[in-house]
């Protein structure tokens, strides 16, 4: 493909095509940038590109006009080729830094495309970006700005964006019906980590924190947990073995229907989440409540979110941050050695620094 010298005018625009990262929590940190590109290109029909559950992120908001789907699966992701191709992009933004995205970009005919210059796909870009150096760990939220940039944002700051939908908020509401011990304020737990084994936090020692909350704070505790996670949730909830310790995966009726919508609405209850460094973690600034993140494996720089009540939580180790998805030596100190004490002090802090927020003497 040819280089074009300077982003396109926005009145040259009428389709923009933004491929948005593979993660959920990547995608929260997307948010800046692509609002950028949404007031630049204002008059432009602005198309998602996405993973599946990643497009749940945006549900909501206005920065994007649809959302097309684009599986992991080849066959798959050539029905979404040609459903691109039938509407013909003049501009193709991809964050991911993949050579799969710049390929359906480029079999879907977008006229420019933009992104990092790497991965051996530099002769499918028009507009390639220098990667940035990653031998100084930054935010990946400020890479997205940076596309931003390219593109010819202004720069798109560090303020990340989500909605709730009213039916969240009533699925949610079900919730609390089933556990009233939740209306009187909780703290919200996150174990999940579709990243990899390397970043769970013990269960043993979630359930060791819910129980100190439930028993010596004012505040019951609720388990969250995505579809493959109920287990652990349950777990939680049973090893704490208080009444207020709850699983968001269970109802009356059996398992309840999950989504990433019900976990935003959940999150925004919330007076504080206690999180592994995992999508829902994401969730937490934009919707305005307290976070404390356990980071094992991963730098904190990496996914910085700049977030003013957020608390990170990570001990030294001699292996790490090894950003390694299971643990390469299989102790998985950097996240075992974090301890429940360490942790329950963070949440008494984090509370009693907020006015709203009630804490025990």
């Amino acid at each position: 493909m040819t280089t074009t010298h300077g982003p396109p005018e926005p009145s040259t625009v009428r389709r923009l095509a933004v491929f948005l990262p593979n993660w959920v929590g990547d995608a929260v940190m997307a948010t800046p940038a692509l609002r950028a590109l949404r007031t630049r290109y204002a008059d432009a029909t602005v198309v998602a590109v996405c993973r599946p559950p990643v497009g749940d992120v945006l549900v909501g908001t206005d920065l994007a006009d649809g959302i097309v789907a684009l599986p992991k699966s080849q066959r798959a992701a050539w029905a979404s080729t040609r459903t691109l191709r039938s509407e013909r992009a003049d501009f193709a933004v991809l964050f991911p830094n993949s050579l799969r995205t710049a390929a359906v970009a480029r079999l879907a005919g977008a006229r420019r495309i933009l992104g990092f210059d790497r991965d051996s796909r530099r002769w499918l870009l028009t507009d390639p970006v220098p990667t940035p150096d990653r031998s100084k760990p930054s935010s990946t939220l400020l890479s997205y700005n940076k596309l931003a940039v390219a593109a010819g944002c202004d720069d798109p700051g560090t303020e990340t964006e989500l909605a709730v939908l009213p039916a969240d908020e009533a699925a949610f509401e079900a919730v609390l019906e089933e556990r009233p011990v939740l209306r009187d304020g909780f703290v919200a737990l996150n174990p999940g980590g579709a990243f990899g084994a390397a970043k769970h936090w013990p269960t043993a020692h979630f359930a060791d924190l819910a129980g100190r909350i439930a028993a010596t704070l004012d505040r019951s505790v609720l388990a969250l947990c995505g579809p493959g996670e109920r287990a652990i949730a349950q777990e939680i909830a049973a090893l704490a073995d208080d009444p207020r310790v709850v699983s968001i995966g269970v109802s009356e009726d059996g398992d309840r229907k999950l989504s990433i919508g019900l976990t935003k609405a959940a999150v925004r209850a919330a007076d504080l989440l206690v999180t592994t460094d995992s999508g829902p973690r994401h969730f937490a600034g934009p919707l305005g409540t307290p976070a404390i993140t356990l980071f094992g494996p991963t730098h904190i720089a990496w996914s910085e979110t700049f977030h003013e009540n957020a608390t990170h939580l990570q001990i030294p180790v001699d292996c790490g941050p090894c950003q390694q998805r299971t643990c390469p030596l299989g102790h998985l100190k950097c996240m075992t050695d974090l301890s429940p004490d360490r942790v329950y002090a963070a949440v008494r802090k984090s509370l009693a620094a907020s006015p709203s927020q009630r804490i025990a003497a």
